[in-house]
């Protein structure tokens, strides 16, 4: 069996995270939803107060729920929040858990639904306007607004604020079972220690078990090893955090003035430690956010601010000042001179994005347009309509006053535009990468014309679940980078894999700069695989998936390796090399952004839905992809397929093709076994032991010559072999290779197969 990988480059803009379809369209900020609970109690709000003065975070059973329109049984309701609640209430904020007796019930992915009663904001857009920014620069919840009844009576207009779950953790971080606390204090002390990192307790991790909240089964000594590192040993703190999202945390609640956070009284954020054993905290609670908030900053201001000291609050207060409640997380990271720098890059990112260029007023109107009827339809708001639609622009008074918020950032925009380091930074331009084809082993260049830089630090990776390497980048001649001093910058990537991931930060004596500015959340890629590429096929399909018709049909899944949706009109598919136009997509197919479109290759294109008019060949065939141009993006070649197993990419959307279980329309997961099993029945190679240690066997089914490739998970090459003997076996050795997946592939004038195998 001969396989062959056509291989294209692109050049993309990548988000390091998406939301699932599902939950974006859930939380569509256009989009105003329509929630209705029904309880058999006439008294359950009596209910839900002594449920809440309980203090156990007991639920009251409602007997279903509608959402738009669409019923689900059985779900538990409790109030949610501290300071938001109040017996004295009708309007209070709610917690609802889908799953709470079906524990498979959820609604399009969507198990819990949390609903904030906009209280202490009488524009109604701090908390929907604040998360949408944030958004841009880090994970961040999607939020939206609810019409809430219970009974058939409408409580009022709620913002609807995506839950940090299992979900989110899955979304953002690609796992769930790692060390995760929820940094909230069980009793908020107003005295500022609460949840702030800072070791003043000792080393006894039973006494911090008040200020954070676990939420994963294990993870107090792992939190312990974060604070003993930050307080002690602050020079090694990127080992244990993520600098960089904390760096973004920080610089958005001082751009924002959300000071119900970290900041004020270290609380309302959450602490996840990613698979690459870095804490990462995410943001939480936004809704006072634009000063709505003023009580501490836990510095010069401890003791409350004023409204014009909101709009010149220094952003570096807890280094150029006084920290008079611990906050390690901000003053033990900006003595780091390059992160100071970096913070305020960050900063100016976030102003020159939202603030600067008035866009963050232009939707804060269009939310306020959105929701104005449903607003004044609410009778249970705790805000005027007239306060409504002046808080967007000019303080409204109540028991505090509320600053308008154009009449703030405003302020806030002018008073950093003049701020150490947000002016003289380095210029970074004409970005560059080269060769423009690129196979898997190959190196690459990459350049960039940096002025007013004293360092250009180039930051790459082989995957996003790897950490950024950060290299120097040079200006001496001799890196593919023009004449020594000319202002252009170069770097050689050696042996990349699928793809590589980077981005560029300069600095000089006084400022820094990222290319791109959201970095390190989005970078620049570089992938021999394509945008859409073919990721997976069954040719033999007994009970995988059935179609609309209900028949168990060949498909075919194509995955976008970029973050936008790509217009397929005009692509075709075909099973012919001489006839590459075959199946044409009809106009208006669309693939979104990091997702999975399926084609059902069944030859009967008269069924509702994408189906091709041709069939797979499950004694094995190819299968090409071209551009309404018909050139020619993609292709593989497949032998006979076993039934229900099918021929994917492994990794997913960018690696070479193997035998593995099916994973119909969802990630590829390769399952470790299944290609020694189909390696015997198509007589090409075994490779054992597998796990391996030390050394690896491989057996052919005839002698002859052989050349061995074994590369890592993210495709680089770390070992070639070539094999010219009478014998069907010979090892390589494999010490020295660190523990994990690795793939082999092995090449003779008949086939090209490949396999996974694991070095323990």
């Amino acid at each position: 069996m001969r396989k062959i990988i056509f291989i294209l480059l692109g050049f993309t803009l990548v988000l390091g995270n998406r939301s699932a379809f599902a939950q974006t369209n859930f939380y569509a900020v256009d989009t105003i939803r329509e929630i209705k609970i029904y309880f058999d109690q006439s008294n359950w709000d009596y209910l839900l107060d002594s449920l809440y003065i309980d203090g156990s975070e007991g639920r009251l059973l409602a007997t279903s729920i509608k959402i738009d329109g669409n019923q689900l049984d059985s779900v538990g309701v409790r109030y949610k929040g501290y300071s938001s609640v109040s017996v004295n209430r009708v309007k209070n904020p709610f917690n609802i858990k889908l799953d709470y007796i079906d524990g498979n019930q959820n609604y399009g992915g969507i198990d819990k639904i949390k609903l904030s009663n906009v209280i202490q904001d009488p524009s109604f857009v701090r908390e929907v306007l604040s998360y949408e920014v944030a958004r841009k620069y880090m994970p961040a919840g999607e939020a939206n607004y609810v019409n809430l009844f219970i009974n058939d009576t409408l409580i009022g207009l709620y913002t609807n604020v995506e839950a940090v779950n299992n979900e989110f953790l899955q979304k953002h971080y690609n796992s769930t079972a790692n060390t995760f606390f929820k940094c909230n204090p069980a009793n908020l002390n107003l005295f500022g220690e609460n949840s702030n990192l800072s070791n003043t307790l000792g080393s006894d991790t039973t006494l911090y078990y008040p200020l954070y909240d676990l939420k994963s089964d294990y993870g107090w000594t792992d939190l312990f090893g974060l604070i003993d590192t930050l307080n002690n040993f602050a020079g090694d703190i990127e080992q244990l955090l993520n600098v960089d999202r904390t760096l973004w945390m920080h610089a958005f609640n001082y751009s924002l003035i959300n000071f119900d956070s970290y900041v004020g009284y270290a609380q309302n954020y959450y602490l996840y430690k990613d698979n690459n054993g870095r804490f990462n905290p995410i943001l939480w609670d936004l809704n006072q956010s634009f000063a709505s908030y003023r009580l501490a900053d836990a510095s010069i201001h401890f003791s409350g601010f004023n409204i014009p000291e909101a709009k010149n609050m220094d952003p570096l207060l807890h280094h150029n000042n006084v920290s008079v409640y611990p906050r390690p997380l901000m003053r033990n990271i900006f003595i780091n001179d390059r992160y100071r720098k970096m913070y305020i890059a960050h900063m100016r990112t976030i102003m020159e994005e939202n603030f600067d260029n008035q866009d963050y007023a232009a939707r804060a109107q269009y939310m306020q347009t959105l929701i104005d009827t449903d607003v004044q339809n609410d009778t249970n708001k705790f805000y005027s309509y007239t306060d409504f639609t002046d808080n967007l622009n000019t303080t409204v008074t109540d028991l505090v006053d509320y600053p308008g918020i154009t009449d703030l950032m405003d302020a806030r925009s002018t008073y950093l535009s003049t701020y150490p380091g947000f002016q003289g930074a380095p210029d970074i331009t004409n970005i560059n990468s080269s060769p423009v084809s690129l196979s898997i082993g190959d190196s690459a260049w990459v350049t960039a014309k940096v002025t007013n830089a004293d360092s250009v630090i180039l930051a790459y990776r082989f995957s996003n679940s790897d950490l950024f390497n950060k290299v120097d980048m040079f200006d001496d001649g001799l890196h593919n980078d023009g004449l020594a001093g000319d202002n252009v910058y170069g770097y050689l990537i050696t042996n990349i894999g699928y793809k590589v991931e980077y981005y560029i930060y300069a600095d000089n004596d006084s400022s820094g700069r990222f290319a791109p500015e959201r970095a390190a959340y989005e970078y620049y890629t570089l992938t021999t695989a394509g945008d859409v590429v073919i990721n997976e096929l069954s040719a033999s399909n007994a009970t995988i998936q059935f179609d609309q018709n209900g028949e168990y049909d060949d498909w075919i899944e194509l995955y976008n390796n970029t973050s936008s949706p790509i217009a397929l009109d005009g692509y075709y598919l075909s099973d012919e090399n001489t006839n590459l136009t075959k199946w044409v997509f009809p106009n208006g197919t669309t693939i979104n952004g990091n997702d999975y479109l399926i084609i059902w290759a069944d030859n009967d294109i008269l069924q509702a839905g994408l189906h091709a008019n041709f069939k797979l060949s499950a004694s094995g065939e190819a299968l090409y992809l071209s551009d309404a141009s018909a050139n020619l993006l993609n292709e593989t070649t497949f032998g006979a397929q076993t039934t229900d197993i099918t021929w994917g990419r492994y990794p997913n959307g960018v690696g070479p093709f193997v035998t593995m279980l099916p994973t119909y329309s969802a990630m590829n997961s390769n399952a470790v076994g299944i290609e020694e099993e189909v390696a015997i029945e198509e007589n090409e190679f075994i490779v054992y032991p597998n796990p391996a240690k030390g050394k690896i066997n491989i057996r052919v089914e005839e002698p002859g010559e052989y050349s061995i490739i074994v590369r890592d998970i993210n495709g680089r090459k770390m070992a070639t072999r070539n094999m010219n003997t009478s014998s069907t076996i010979c090892s390589l050795n494999i010490n020295g290779f660190a523990s994990g997946f690795y793939i082999l592939t092995i090449i003779n004038n008949n086939f090209t197969s490949t396999k996974k195998f694991i070095i323990n």
